[in-house]
């Protein structure tokens, strides 16, 4: 047997059964917390703040560490053509008012964390690169340099930018003008002793976690910043043992959190590397843990599925993150607390969902996706989520946004036309699924998950329960899906249900007279038959995000039937016939 790289974890194991429940999962920041999160950002403002941001000021870096992962090229080639792009939004250089921004909120993160500094260094060499980039930062130096304010200063885009300006110097830091490298030292230094003071004050997650690794950047790279980078240090150990649970999913349960906090980390090491020190023990086992957990997620393209906003980021971008991480490790089969489950079979990949949705006061823009699946047949995807809520292009309409989070935009079955779980008009979920039993079983002939969840009972009085068996060989994937009387009983007589299977585009549907079957075959040629009982097969329009966050026209396959108080089962199967 070969030796084992010391960086590859060690394969996971099965746990029969499991119960996990959604604590507070409802409750996003009380009144209380609101309140004093918001006199803690009044405070920036005033004459006392502005003094406590004083100091030395760094005559230059101690160290320049590298950014380990690529930008991306369409994003840098267009800087390099006088505009800063993202998700179909575009801003041209030339007319940039930071004085009175007329951009998006998400298009204003990226700008003010300089995570442009990448892409652009990605397809450009200094010379090419540094015009454009100190033009953007004399343009953010006049507008925010002297000025403490949101979103500009917010902590968690603060530590972004302290590691970008960090890893990206050579392009902000190589002009022969020394009033401007002075001012943007300044800058940085000022930025170091605000984050001192903020960076618990981030949102719990992905958030708090790039406030500390800035935190602890500045430590590493201006001078006589040993105590700052203990503290940050410590700072970043709590951050991550709040926001990652022990199987190495993040608590936020979203792929790109996950990918974030990766990336996050990866580049913080570098600044150990720069220095020629060994990073903290917590940073390397808090990243083999993350990266198996992410891997869980990929189909068989590998990109990844589709969950809580995110689209499927392609396999490029999770290569590329997880090669800076160093780790090389298999998927995680079962991640016990995170909540997804994979079986993979033959060439089979399947990905389910099988825990609560995030609680409110760790996500924005979470979905109410419990016990919905995605499948993929080798590099060919089959069946899909909507996706995309978070990474949509500009131009797509806010309200058609906010339906790729809802409980029809996903695999799986719909009671009464309602979400599983409450989606709020601020962003958070509400009530819903506070509990979802698990059962696991692994065989020679076959992979066995039988999950349930109550997100239903309170409304409908019924308990969603979904059994997934995968054959050993892949080539067929029988389901039943079960509304089982539960809590209360509804005065309805009985009550609409709709199970449905997004199809990926460029799958072909061919339904059978009987209403009950669909052949359904692939670009690659291969051939899937479905077919289901219990209730009534038809074909409906869907929409696919894809990792651009361009939606694409496909199609759904809905089976609708209506369950009586006591309840409804319906049985499936997909198999290959080809």
């Amino acid at each position: 047997m070969a030796d084992r790289d010391p960086r590859e974890t060690i394969a996971d194991t099965i746990e029969q059964g499991k119960r996990l429940v959604r604590l507070g999962g409802d409750k996003g920041l009380s009144l209380a917390e609101r309140l004093s999160e918001r006199l803690a950002r009044l405070t920036w403002r005033t004459p006392l703040h502005g003094l406590l941001l004083a100091g030395k000021q760094p005559l230059k870096l101690v160290a320049v560490p590298d950014d380990p992962v690529l930008g991306d090229v369409a994003r840098g080639k267009a800087l390099t053509e006088g505009r800063l792009e993202l998700y179909g939004e575009s801003v041209a250089l030339d007319a940039f008012d930071l004085a009175k921004p007329r951009f998006s909120p998400r298009f204003a993160d990226h700008l003010h964390s300089f995570a442009w500094l990448r892409d652009l260094s990605t397809v450009a060499t200094r010379a090419q690169g540094a015009p454009i980039a100190e033009r953007l930062m004399q343009a953010w130096l006049a507008a925010h340099a002297d000025r403490v304010s949101e979103p500009a200063w917010a902590p968690e885009l603060l530590g972004r930018r302290t590691l970008f300006w960090a890893a990206h110097a050579p392009l902000i830091l190589s002009s022969a003008d020394l009033t401007y490298r002075s001012r943007v030292l300044l800058a940085l230094a000022r930025g170091a002793r605000h984050l001192d003071r903020t960076a618990d004050k981030a949102p719990p997650g992905v958030a708090r976690i790039a406030a500390w690794c800035g935190v602890t950047m500045a430590g590493l790279l201006i001078a006589g910043g040993e105590a700052r980078q203990k503290g940050g240090e410590a700072g970043l150990l709590r951050a991550l043992t709040a926001a990652v649970y022990p199987d190495g999913g993040c608590a936020q349960r979203a792929p790109l959190a996950q990918l974030e906090i990766i990336a996050l980390l990866a580049m913080l090491r570098e600044g150990y590397a720069a220095r020629r020190l060994d990073p903290p023990p917590f940073i390397g086992e808090h990243l083999a843990k993350l990266v198996p957990a992410l891997l869980g997620l990929t189909m068989g393209d590998g990109a990844l599925a589709s969950w809580q906003g995110a689209g499927p980021i392609s396999a490029e971008q999770v290569q590329a993150v997880i090669a800076a991480s160093g780790v090389r490790t298999r998927p995680l089969k079962q991640a016990r607390d995170w909540g997804y489950q994979r079986l993979a079979a033959g060439q089979t990949v399947l990905v389910i969902d099988a825990a609560p949705p995030p609680v409110a006061r760790l996500a924005q823009g979470g979905c109410a996706s419990t016990l919905a699946f995605e499948l993929s047949d080798g590099a060919q995807r089959l069946i899909v989520n909507c996706g995309g809520a978070r990474q949509v292009i500009a131009k797509v309409p806010a309200a058609l946004a906010e339906g790729l989070r809802t409980t029809a935009a996903h695999s799986t079955l719909v009671v009464g036309d309602s979400n599983s779980t409450a989606i709020h008009r601020d962003g958070t979920l509400g009530k819903g699924v506070s509990e979802v039993e698990l059962s696991r079983q692994e065989t020679d002939q076959a992979s066995r998950i039988e999950a349930s969840h109550d997100g239903y009972v309170r409304r409908f009085g019924f308990r969603h329960r979904r059994q997934l068996v995968l054959t050993a060989d892949g080539k067929e994937l029988r389901g039943e899906d079960m509304l089982l009387p539960a809590g209360r009983r509804t005065k309805a007589a009985s009550t609409a249900f709709a199970l449905r299977f997004h199809l990926a585009p460029q799958v072909e549907f061919s339904p059978t007279s009987d209403g009950l079957a669909a052949l359904l075959r692939l670009p690659g040629g291969g051939l899937w038959q479905f077919r289901c009982r219990g209730a009534a097969l038809s074909v409906e329009e869907s929409l696919w995000v894809d990792a651009d966050g361009r939606p694409h026209p496909t199609h759904q396959l809905v089976v609708s039937g209506t369950a009586p108080a006591g309840g409804a089962s319906v049985s499936w199967v997909l198999k290959r016939a080809r």
